[in-house]
């Protein structure tokens, strides 16, 4: 086992992992020099590639010399810290990636706290050090300071540190010395990372910490075997350490998968300490334990962080419904939303009592939903969903919510308008220190505070502000915070909108739509310029007489509409307003469409 080493590389978002991971497969060899080089490679998906982030930890190996150094590239957003906690299972040690200019940040505490839990050996790497607002020693500094306050031991505080260039492929031991390539973090890790360890002689052990799925061969199992060694076609005991009333169920190893460079390679038998990946055992889900079938001994699976907010998600029952879609039943739905628990293991779906068609998803935050809900548009389905909602907590009698650590690094023009904002929002300011020419203010805020807020952000920001935030913990309930100031403009009638229509509509607000757009009653068309929602009549088509022609007033001269974002979509949304989701389109509408039903709504709710 001298000969392997697993890691993994955590960081927050847009710190450089998979650009570092990129530069590691490049120098140690997986590609052939005249092979076509794509950036980012362990960015596979469209929806990763397209936002440039990492959504779904992955995995690859390099070779160094002898030794096969198994990589698994993680997450860096908040919303996505469930893949971050299974794979730190698989691994023997990590390496903390830090941004030479941003420094620590909301993420990197995350992460690094859960490394430094489960005793893990830490390799510091500030990367982008060839930054031109690079603090290098302020930023040392700032991981010395975290790594004190996570209670670190003395051997993790004496990690090693080294000073990288992710985007050029280079490492060095001093940030006076510029590298010349990755050598020393190869070196680094293969004398400080210690190999895995187990008894190859032992029966077979193995925590399935991911889960992959393939159309031919259905869930492939992967993990890292703790103890024994695994051939192909064995049979094998499936067990579960938090279901311990349950029996073991038979099931067999068929193919067996090693990770090699960018490439799986099957192989015939494996022992401890490999990272591998295993087909063939139907209904098989994280955190289940494969084992020799003489000795079902389950391993514990760590504790996943629990959901902070939900959405309901129900079947679409607009005028338009089943217009677009390819999956429209609520059998389709319940099918798609819990097969995205088996591989997602921060995300809770139930039924709700009394509705046959909704559900209750429950996830880490509003990034966790946008993704969710992308990938099933992309996939053809057709839904609706409710705004997103906090979930609060009953801590010794008394009403909690979850309260989120939120970094702003902003021009320092802008710190009076983003301190003024999240105050309002019940944001409490913990500290503010200056950063090169910028300021970095750190809050606690309300998950609820932060509802809607970013676009806010970035306007008073001039587009050049930074936020980022992490759960921190539950706090008493702070009050009520007013969510959004203006109403919305509602559609009247069914139809077509149309130029003149739309021309006296824009008087009244921003509008959402163009000209040539079907709509429907109580379909949400704009935001109003004032607090209250305004019914406007889009398809109105102006009078003709024998006085004045039709074409007379083509003139009518329209603002360009607001086109909103999923994000923007779902931030917009007030509490009795739903988001149509179809392949094609995102519509806003009134969970009443009814103007009359609605009005009468509203007056009950008053009273």
């Amino acid at each position: 086992m001298e000969k392997l080493r697993n890691i993994a590389i955590i960081a927050h978002v847009d710190h450089g992992k998979t650009t570092l991971v990129d530069e590691m497969l490049r120098q140690s060899g997986v590609y052939r020099e005249n092979q076509e080089i794509v950036e980012r490679v362990m960015d596979s998906g469209d929806l990763e590639r397209e936002r440039g982030i990492t959504i779904l930890a992955k995995n690859t190996s390099v070779r160094y010399g002898d030794v096969k150094i198994n990589i698994v590239d993680t997450p860096g957003h908040a919303d996505f810290g469930g893949e971050v906690e299974r794979i730190l299972k698989m691994v023997n040690g990590v390496i903390l990636l830090v941004d030479a200019a941003e420094g620590t940040m909301p993420q990197t505490r995350f992460v690094l706290s859960r490394a430094l839990e489960l005793g893990h050996r830490v390799i510091v790497v500030l990367n982008k050090i060839d930054r031109p607002d690079q603090r290098i020693h302020e930023v040392i500094d700032e991981i010395l300071e975290l790594l004190i306050d996570l209670d670190a031991t003395d051997e993790q505080l004496d990690s090693p540190m080294l000073f990288c260039s992710g985007r050029r492929g280079t490492a060095s031991y001093s940030p006076e010395v510029e590298g010349e390539d990755l050598k020393p973090l190869f070196e680094t890790i293969l004398e400080y990372i210690p190999a895995p360890e187990g008894d190859e002689t032992a029966p077979f052990q193995m925590l399935v910490s991911s889960i992959d799925y393939n159309e031919f061969v259905g869930r492939i199992a992967i993990g890292r075997i703790e103890r024994g060694t695994l051939r192909q076609n064995q049979e094998i005991a499936v067990c579960n350490y938090h279901a311990p009333d349950s029996r073991a169920r038979r099931a067999k190893a068929v193919t067996m998968y090693e990770y090699e460079g960018l490439s799986h390679v099957t192989v015939t038998t494996a022992s401890a300490g490999n990272i591998i990946a295993v087909s063939g055992i139907g209904d098989i889900n994280i955190g289940d334990t494969i084992c020799a079938l003489d000795a079902p001994e389950p391993l514990p699976f760590v504790q996943i962080s629990a959901p902070t907010m939900e959405m309901t998600f129900s079947v679409n029952n607009s005028p338009f419904a089943g217009r677009e879609g390819k999956f429209v039943t609520s059998r389709q739905l319940r099918d798609r939303l819990f097969r995205e628990t088996l591989k997602d293991v921060s995300l809770q779906v139930s039924e709700l009592q009394g509705a046959m068609d909704s559900f209750s998803v429950r996830g880490r935050g509003e990034m966790h939903f946008s993704i969710l809900i992308e990938t099933m548009r992309r996939e053809g389905y057709e839904f609706q969903v409710s705004p997103p909602r906090v979930l609060f907590k009953d801590v010794d009698g008394s009403k909690c919510e979850p309260v989120e650590r939120v970094v702003a690094d902003v021009p320092q023009g802008a710190v009076g308008a983003v301190i003024e904002k999240l105050s309002s929002r019940k944001g409490q300011l913990l500290d503010i220190l200056p950063v090169g020419s910028r300021s970095r203010a750190v809050f606690l805020v309300p998950a609820r505070g932060l509802f809607g807020y970013r676009n806010e952000f970035l306007t008073d920001t001039g587009g050049e502000g930074i936020m980022s935030s992490v759960f921190e913990r539950y706090e008493p309930y702070k009050g009520e915070i007013s969510r959004r100031i203006n109403g919305s403009l509602i559609a009247f009638e069914t139809g077509e909108s149309v130029t003149y229509g739309l021309f006296n509509a824009q008087e009244r607000g921003a509008l959402f739509i163009g000209a040539g757009v079907p709509v429907y009653a109580g379909m949400i068309v704009g935001v109003s310029a004032k607090g209250e929602d305004m019914s406007v009549n889009v398809c109105k088509t102006k009078h003709l007489t024998n006085m004045r022609a039709s074409g007379s007033d083509e003139a009518l001269r329209l603002v360009p509409p607001r086109q909103l974002s999923l994000e923007q979509c779902l931030e917009f949304l007030a509490d009795d307003e739903l988001l149509e989701v179809t392949p094609k389109n995102l519509r806003l509408r009134k969970s009443i469409l009814d103007h009359g039903l609605r009005m009468k709504n509203l007056k009950g709710n008053k009273n």
